[in-house]
């Protein structure tokens, strides 16, 4: 078979978490196999219009596979949805399926020399495969989060379609289950809130993981070491024919700041110059992700809690949108109308408020001690890479679970919380976290037992020897190309 001649297209989730990853993941397998080539199509939401954008140039420019990794932005749907509407994604996917058809088909007309031999779709864009179909060729998912996620997803549309159980109803904030996949009990308090939205969103994440049993396999942003006894669940399936092949292919992860820093490229050197001035190990960094962000309430609560603490912090406080206005937190304003009256000077000598963070570049770097996070799973793995450990503060989405599993399961991180929850688009939060809370567990974070801390360490090895040729991640995306080209010819 020549040179290029397979091509697959991909369709991430709009937003950068997801995006990065789909770009990464892509970037490794047409490094591994010269016949396969990628198109990767950009769903255009205002909201992150601009951070994508500038993503995309910036990989159109540094990019040396130009030739085999391809941006195709699909043009703005007329009419689309409300933000605020809790179907949004939902009706934006449908009203997107025509551009998705039209774009493969001009590609299939351009590139007549390549053969389609299939999709790779986001964990929720599932609903493309009504596009798929239509070329007759295979899908395949790509689960951005790990495999505690897609073990919980798959016991619940289990549950709900072979026994017939409301998941509404039967889970309850304060009671214990049991899930495979996971060696303790889970509680409602650290389930998704998706699932507890009756109106569309339970519905729609149970739809999606039954298309996950439906696809060719599932490429699982995780690797067998960090999450072994879910991997081995996962398999377990397999082995039953309940659901298709799994590859567990991470950590994957776009380590490259300039690539996604944009016009704000230009904090990054006065970051890094604060840093070398700290001692090793001494800072604790907070970052709540590209969506985090607080009310003045508890932006209060954290100064205290940092100040009483009396560590070294880097901390990223995003100004919060407009009250009633859905979007992102300012990459370019502090919150510091939030902070209690005095803070900077009292801190001024051990502390730096900063608004967007180069996150890569600030973990790396041997000044930083201790990573407060929301637990978002693209910053998990960042931050295990690097071996950072990590106190967990969870916001929405997932991250409650991934908070567990870090604490409970993995003994990986210690818990300023891992039952908080903060709706990005609402902003309505369960309870504050106090001052207390925070400064204990921040305490606990930079003074952590060295047995957690070899933990760390010995992942962070794991996490780099399994990308290695021979290691599991190699070996299992290995495995995915070779069944893309078996599955099609």
């Amino acid at each position: 078979m020549k040179s290029s001649s397979a091509e697959m297209v991909f369709i991430p989730s709009p937003g950068m978490g997801h995006l990065l990853s789909a770009v990464e993941v892509s970037k490794r397998i047409i490094q591994r196999d010269e016949r396969l080539s990628i198109v990767i199509l950009i769903i255009d939401v205002p909201i992150t219009s601009a951070l994508v954008t500038s993503f995309i140039k910036s990989q159109s420019q540094h990019n040396p596979f130009s030739s085999r990794l391809i941006f195709v932005t699909l043009p703005p749907v007329c009419n689309p949805p409300d933000p605020s509407c809790s179907n949004f994604f939902q009706a934006l996917m449908k009203l997107y399926k025509p551009l998705v058809k039209q774009a493969v088909e001009e590609r299939i007309l351009f590139e007549s020399s390549r053969r389609l031999v299939g999709f790779i779709l986001d964990m929720f864009c599932t609903t493309m495969n009504d596009v798929v179909a239509e070329f007759k060729v295979p899908s395949y998912v790509f689960f951005t989060s790990g495999a505690s996620l897609l073990n919980l997803m798959l016991h619940f549309q289990s549950m709900a379609d072979e026994e017939g159980i409301d998941i509404v109803n039967s889970v309850k904030s304060d009671s214990e289950f049991n899930v495979p996949g996971f060696v303790n009990p889970i509680t409602g308090k650290i389930i998704p809130s998706v699932f507890f939205d009756r109106e569309s969103g339970k519905n729609l994440i149970l739809e999606h993981t039954r298309r996950f049993r439906t696809s060719k396999g599932i490429l699982v942003n995780t690797f067998s070491e960090l999450e072994s006894v879910g991997i081995n669940a996962l398999l377990d399936m397999v082995a039953k024919d309940k659901i298709p092949a799994v590859y567990p292919v991470g950590p994957i992860l776009e380590l490259d700041n300039k690539s996604r820093s944009g016009s704000k490229g230009q904090n990054h050197e006065y970051i890094i110059d604060w840093l070398n001035d700290q001692p090793s190990s001494s800072v604790v960094f907070l970052c709540f992700g590209s969506m985090g962000s607080f009310d003045e309430a508890q932006v209060k609560e954290i100064a205290n809690g940092l100040e009483n603490s009396g560590h070294r912090f880097l901390w990223s406080l995003r100004k919060p949108p407009p009250e009633g206005k859905i979007g992102m937190p300012s990459e370019h304003e502090t919150y510091i109308d939030a902070l209690p009256e005095g803070f900077l000077n009292r801190t001024a000598g051990r502390g730096k408020i900063i608004e967007w963070a180069p996150q890569v570049s600030i973990l790396s770097h041997s000044a930083v001690g201790g990573f407060v996070s929301h637990c978002g799973w693209n910053s998990t793995l960042e931050s295990l890479w690097f071996g950072i450990p990590m106190a967990t503060w969870p916001l929405y989405a997932e991250q409650q679970l991934n908070a567990f599993e870090l604490v409970n399961e993995l003994g990986l991180a210690v818990e300023i919380r891992i039952d908080y929850r903060r709706d990005w688009r609402t902003r309505e939060e369960n309870f504050i976290v106090t001052a207390e809370e925070i400064e204990n567990g921040i305490k606990k974070l930079m003074s952590m037992d060295e047995e957690t801390k070899q933990r760390v360490t010995e992942m962070k090895d794991k996490g780099r020897k399994c990308l290695q040729e021979g290691g599991s991640s190699y070996d299992c995306l290995g495995r995915f190309i070779q069944d893309v080209f078996n599955n099609v010819y």
